[in-house]
């Protein structure tokens, strides 16, 4: 670049009125639509990462910091639950197998509200103490073990994905791009696979370690996964309460997170409806008014990209406020662009603020 040139913005103020050249335009018609099918950044180093890092260092970064808090919590509240009712197993009534795993089985019942009745608490104490470890149980499982599902189920969504386009032959950045375009579709056939496998497995061990019919063992299935845990039939033997302490965790989250990967592809399809509908449909005079931010009588791409997002719900007046002032803090010499001067400055002003102390 010339010495002599003029400083090209890097950010363009959205109600800044055209006035450039149609190469200028064509220019920034053309960023757009780079920022638009742009990879997303967070994707791509994990590829180049697993390419060059040690076979014996790559497992590591597997788990997530939220996955890693997910387990530590379960094992302290799994610990402590199983601590406390096997010191108060002598008031507890109900079938019994041993000692230090019905207490297990109790807590993993209770934390999940299938509430079987097999295994019930029998003095003012204990009823107590179930009662504070069903509301701490409910809230782990809100707060952290459905964060940790979701984490999981976009692992096994690569997966799934890459087995589906492999007889094809595609490269890598279509396959992150279908994924990202389709994410809760895919979500929602990644949860639905792995629920019925929990589904499949319970009812052959069901019918196979507690002897119950297919019908029965389903029907316990059923039951179990949906929290109602009518307790006419569960899990009674010592093999099957170990069985149930970790079945149960998995199938009663799996089909949490299957109906809320339901509802979320319900509410996207209705937004690609509505987008789909806003963008054929025509404009008129009066859209170009209300599309005219700057009342200038003239609607440049930024204008024009604000006011269909606006129609589309995807941003409102109150975000493209904040978004504004932010920009108009950053842009310190007043010209309606940023430049890396003006992030500079910005930059360099709250820092001698935070030294010198009120």
């Amino acid at each position: 670049m010339a010495s002599g040139s003029v400083k090209q913005p890097l950010i363009s103020r959205y109600s800044g009125p055209i006035s450039q050249t149609n190469q200028k335009g064509t220019l920034k018609r053309s960023r757009f639509r780079r920022c638009k099918s742009a990879l997303p950044e967070y994707i791509l180093p994990d590829t180049n990462k697993a390419a060059s890092s040690p076979r014996s260092e790559s497992r590591i970064p597997e788990l997530h910091p939220s996955l890693i808090k997910v387990i530590i919590v379960l094992s302290i509240y799994l610990c402590a639950g199983t601590l406390c009712f096997y010191l108060a197993r002598h008031w507890m009534k109900g079938k019994k197998t041993n000692g230090v795993l019905d207490a297990v089985y109790f807590c993993v019942v209770t934390m999940s509200t299938v509430g079987y009745g097999d295994l019930v608490p029998d003095n003012a104490a204990t009823k107590l103490l179930a009662c504070a470890f069903v509301f701490t149980g409910m809230a782990l499982i809100t707060l952290s073990l459905s964060k940790a599902a979701d984490y999981l189920v976009e692992k096994q969504e690569m997966l799934l994905v890459r087995a589906l386009y492999m007889p094809k032959h595609v490269g890598m950045a279509e396959i992150l791009k279908e994924l990202e375009t389709n994410k809760v579709r895919y979500k929602c056939l990644t949860v639905f696979l792995l629920l019925l496998l929990i589904i499949t497995c319970g009812t052959v061990f069901l019918a196979e370690v507690e002897k119950l019919s297919f019908v029965d063992a389903f029907y316990c299935v059923c039951s179990t996964i949906t929290t109602l845990g009518y307790g006419d039939v569960s899990f009674s033997t010592e093999a099957g309460r170990a069985f149930a302490v970790l079945w149960i965790l998995f199938g009663t989250i799996s089909l949490a997170q299957f109906f809320l990967y339901v509802a979320e592809l319900y509410t996207e399809r209705r937004q690609k409806k509505l987008a789909k509908w806003v963008l054929e449909r025509k404009m008129t005079n009066v859209d170009l008014e209300v599309a005219d931010l700057d009342d200038d009588g003239v609607i440049d791409v930024s204008d024009f990209i604000i006011y269909k997002l606006k129609e589309m719900g995807k941003i409102s007046q109150e975000d493209i406020s904040l978004i504004m002032a932010e920009f108009e803090e950053l842009d310190i010499d007043q010209s309606g662009t940023l430049s890396a001067t003006d992030l500079t400055l910005a930059q360099s002003q709250p820092v001698e603020e935070e030294a010198t102390p009120p």
